[in-house]
């Protein structure tokens, strides 16, 4: 069912969703994780990342300005790949990845919240109240996307202006920290080193990664191939800005084994030295309500890409007794992650699933579709370059450290790629042509995830060929 023009996002409202998710954890949490691995050199590890980023977000608008849909990501792996298994297999691992981060926004709602309280059982009540949060956006989204475009709105003024509060407050209280000692051989050897700083790139990639969301809102903005690529830039210059000031000043208030202790918090630790008690409780409740954007946002995009791999049959129906079956499977594995997991793993196993899943994006549009959306050769090169110095070195730094982040990784892989290819076989003929044709519409209750006519008469005329010419499914 087609979106009614006077229900659809308008640009502003896709820029507040995008900064909402990117905001809403990144840099609450991620800032001491970063501190932990590069010490006082952090704030250039959020420049660096956002520069990454930059080169990696070119392949996003390139898709989405040619194929604007609801299934966003799973839509460009489609495209790339033709239906089956590898394009099933790399939508699903940007599917998990965002909801692994609606569980880190959840955990990172409940750290700074026990902030208030003294309550000493922060091990059970983090991950109670990040329940309740996922409840709450669960309730939200179940609202319309009205009521999702004003909360993401209002939230996302409230956020930018705080955090320029705070940021600017900061570096005129405490002053601009000394740079003219950072990548001095002592201080970069006492981090870590290269190596270390490298491999952090992963995380502070991953505080940019909510811009992925808007590929998700293809039938939900006005003009979409004009509006999803262009909230796509927006969204990634805003937060550049804020993380890289909010970083700087978090440096200049606080020193870096205060703010690795503090890590799940860092922000409000920081706010604490400079502005005092009002500093602390200020950054608490802008961290609240940052994080209850981000996971609204975030829960609304998910949502909408798990029911569009549903209408391509690259995951079975779904048939839970529900008004929409995707958000409540979507809430539902959030609230299972952020029970099971602390912020660190979480952290770390999106963005491994993230960093994979994004090399699959950049080849995808090199080897198959340079023409179609008229891309430039050399920039999604870059990117997968830059994207697999960056998996490597983190993937090392995890075995080093924590193996178990990587088994529970590598689990996660071959379960979806299994998964995927048992699933291609019941509907692949003996002719090894798999029939995939997209429904035109959706179940009302499974929500608007109609594509453009355009785009559906494409793909159902050209699925066979694309079938064959991927042929990576026959059995």
């Amino acid at each position: 069912m087609k979106q009614p023009m006077q229900n659809k996002l308008s640009l502003m409202g896709s820029v507040s969703l995008g900064t909402g998710v990117m905001i809403g954890a990144g840099i609450f949490v991620l800032m001491g994780q970063i501190a932990e691995l590069v010490g006082e050199v952090f704030p250039l590890a959020f420049l660096a990342g956002a520069i990454v980023v930059g080169f990696s977000a070119y392949s996003y608008v390139k898709f989405s300005n040619a194929y604007p849909s609801s299934g966003g990501i799973a839509m460009f792996m489609r495209k790339a790949y033709g239906p089956g298994t590898l394009a099933g297999t790399y939508s699903l691992l940007m599917y998990v990845s965002m909801v692994i981060a609606e569980s880190l926004v959840a955990r990172t709602f409940g750290s700074y919240s026990m902030r208030l309280f003294d309550a000493e059982n922060t091990a059970l009540f983090v991950p109670l109240l990040g329940v309740l949060l996922i409840a709450t956006a669960y309730l939200i989204n179940m609202s319309g996307n009205k009521i999702i475009e004003r909360t993401a709105n209002i939230t996302a003024v409230i956020k930018i202006a705080g955090i320029a509060v705070l940021a600017i407050g900061a570096l005129a209280v405490a002053g601009f920290p000394p740079v003219e000692t950072w990548g001095t051989t002592k201080n970069m050897t006492s981090a870590g080193g290269g190596f270390n700083f490298v491999a952090a790139l992963a995380l502070a990639i991953l505080a940019f990664k909510g811009f992925t969301t808007i590929t998700n809102q293809g039938a939900d903005i006005v003009d979409p191939h004009r509006n999803l690529g262009r909230s796509i830039i927006l969204s990634i210059g805003i937060c550049t800005i804020i993380y890289t000031i909010l970083a700087l000043s978090v440096s200049s208030s606080l020193p870096v084994p205060e703010i690795i202790a503090a890590k799940d918090y860092a922000l409000a630790a920081a706010a604490k030295p400079v502005f005092g008690k009002f500093g602390l409780l200020f950054t608490v409740i802008l961290a609240i309500i940052a994080t209850v954007s981000g996971l609204i946002a975030s829960v609304f995009s998910a949502s909408r890409m798990l029911a569009m791999l549903s209408n391509m049959k690259q995951m079975p129906h779904l048939h839970l007794r529900a008004k929409n079956p995707s958000l409540v499977l979507t809430v539902a594995l959030a609230i299972l992650l952020t029970i099971v997991f602390d912020l660190t793993r979480i952290a770390s196993i999106g963005a491994i699933f993230y960093l994979i899943m994004d090399i699959a994006i950049h080849w995808g549009l090199f080897r198959h579709l340079l023409k179609e959306t008229n891309a430039i050769a050399a920039i999604p090169i870059i990117a997968i370059l830059l994207d697999i110095i960056i998996l490597g070195t983190f993937l090392l730094l995890k075995y080093q450290n924590d193996p178990l982040v990587l088994i529970v990784s590598v689990i996660g892989f071959i379960a979806i790629f299994i998964a995927q290819r048992l699933f291609m076989i019941t509907h692949t003929d003996s002719n090894g042509v798999m029939h995939m044709e997209m429904e035109m519409e959706m179940n009302e209750n499974e929500g608007s995830m109609d594509m453009d006519d355009s785009d559906l008469g494409m793909d159902m005329a050209d699925h066979a060929g694309k079938s064959k010419h991927h042929n990576m499914d026959k059995p």
